[in-house]
């Protein structure tokens, strides 16, 4: 057998999955239950619940169907099922006594209407299964672009095509009440299955499309969390955070879910602070509540002439409350002085040596360096100014005067020594260029003319 989300092992078993049975893989561990009574064995008498919890899509969608065949199914093993018209191939992701208690949370009965285990699959079923998950993403761009077509004002999310291929389920997220009454009919004659519209929330559609929260870790709605709580901005003043729409929505647009992860938590501190207690009269004038802190059990309030906060007991503040009902008005707040104390630095063995290493080697060579980078780019430019790259004067130097040699030397230059310069003049001059010495060797090859003394 194999697994949806992680493989099969050499012993039959996922390859991802722990010893009770869970996966711990990222696909068919995705809003599981942690089964704790897997390892408890049950009684003689008692027979084990004979409805076990299927997983869809790697746990996108769950169903509760009873196991007639009286096979044992484990966690993470992958079963045929019943389907609408059809047949339909999910994962195992709960059995036994916790199955009741998740039919309970999710209200569902058991009745003789309950959808049957038909078998395990076979190699055909999850050949077709893998033929027709392939079809989920060509399907869903198709569909996206039908119902733009229609103009119609939804947001497809997610395409699950059964496993026979015979049905197939789009989820979708819209603000208004959609009419898709020809939607379907186009949707039907498209991919010849029988269509089945579900409409979401944003909140499901992250838990679908899955990502990365600003923690750092994956989506809580992708992972673990299956039931969403309504949440609103009381929870956020009730921890003291600031209302910030940008920092407290989710990639869904709505208000994070962990807002509620600990609003139980300071509920239950504020129990002990006063509820009337949002301004207080004293002599200076009216103090107003900006904030409470539950760890250290203060109360902070402010004058309106001045942005100064004075922190005070709840004890304190309850007298000053007795107080104003009497109609008298203390000269003092009495606040408290809060000592803010820095961590123990606790000595790891490590010498601070900033400053006393000297890195002035370091920045001469880099100086110089820079500086030859910069000479031999000068001298590159020059060389192109004057049109004629460094490798090529060196092959006319060898080459040039020697084809003209050749031509306007005739035989006397083959007869005669080419001449050579003293050495001296090769150390004192320079050295000739190219044009000069080309210019000189038709004149060395011509015969000196007869001199004519002049007679007085």
């Amino acid at each position: 057998m194999a697994c949806a989300g992680c493989g099969t092992g050499a012993d039959g078993k996922p390859a991802g999955c722990k010893s009770n049975g869970g996966c711990s893989s990222g696909g068919c561990n995705r809003l599981n239950v942690f089964d704790w009574l897997a390892n408890i064995p049950l009684g003689d008498s008692l027979a084990p619940f004979d409805i076990i919890e299927v997983s869809f899509n790697n746990g996108s969608r769950k169903d509760f169907f009873r196991n007639v065949t009286k096979q044992h199914f484990e966690k993470g093993e992958m079963v045929t099922v019943e389907g609408i018209s059809g047949f339909d191939v999910g994962t195992v992701s709960l059995t036994g006594e916790l199955v009741k208690l998740q039919m309970k949370k999710r209200r569902a009965e058991d009745t003789p209407e309950v959808k049957k285990v038909l078998r395990r699959p076979t190699p055909e079923d999850l050949h077709r299964l893998n033929d027709n998950k392939a079809r989920e993403k060509e399907a869903l761009i198709k569909a996206r672009a039908l119902a733009r077509n229609l103009g119609l004002e939804m947001k497809l999310t997610e395409v699950e095509i059964q496993a026979d291929g015979r049905k197939a389920t789009f989820f979708y997220t819209a603000d208004d009440r959609v009419d898709f009454r020809e939607l379907i009919k186009v949707y039907a004659s498209e991919f010849r299955v029988k269509v089945e519209m579900r409409q979401i929330g944003a909140r499901q559609e992250a838990g679908k499309v899955g990502g990365i929260g600003s923690c750092g870790r994956e989506l809580c709605c992708a992972t673990w969390l299956s039931d969403f709580k309504s949440v609103n901005t009381t929870a956020a003043r009730y921890q003291n955070l600031s209302i910030n729409q940008a920092k407290l929505s989710g990639q869904c647009g709505r208000l994070k879910c962990c807002l509620n992860y600990e609003l139980d938590t300071y509920l239950d501190a504020l129990k002990d602070f006063p509820e009337d207690a949002d301004t207080i009269e004293t002599a200076a004038g009216v103090a107003s509540l900006q904030k409470r802190d539950i760890f250290k059990n203060l109360m902070w309030y402010s004058y309106e002439s001045s942005n100064k906060q004075y922190p005070l007991t709840i004890t304190r503040v309850k007298e000053i409350r007795q107080l104003n009902k009497q109609g008298v008005k203390p000269e003092e707040l009495k606040a408290v002085e809060v000592v803010v104390t820095k961590p123990k630095e606790t000595d790891l063995g490590f010498a601070d040596v900033v400053g006393q290493i000297s890195l002035r080697s370091l920045e001469k060579n880099s100086h110089k360096r820079k500086q030859k980078d910069r000479e031999k780019q000068r001298q590159q430019q020059q060389q192109k100014q004057q049109g004629q790259p460094a490798s090529k004067k060196g092959e006319q130097r060898g080459g040039g005067g020697g084809d003209q040699r050749n031509s306007h030397g005739g035989q006397k230059r083959r007869d005669q020594k080419p001449q050579q310069p003293p050495r001296q003049e090769q150390k004192q001059g320079p050295r000739p260029d190219n044009n000069r010495q080309e210019s000189r060797a038709p004149k060395e090859n011509k015969p000196r003319p007869p001199r004519h003394r002049s007679k007085k």
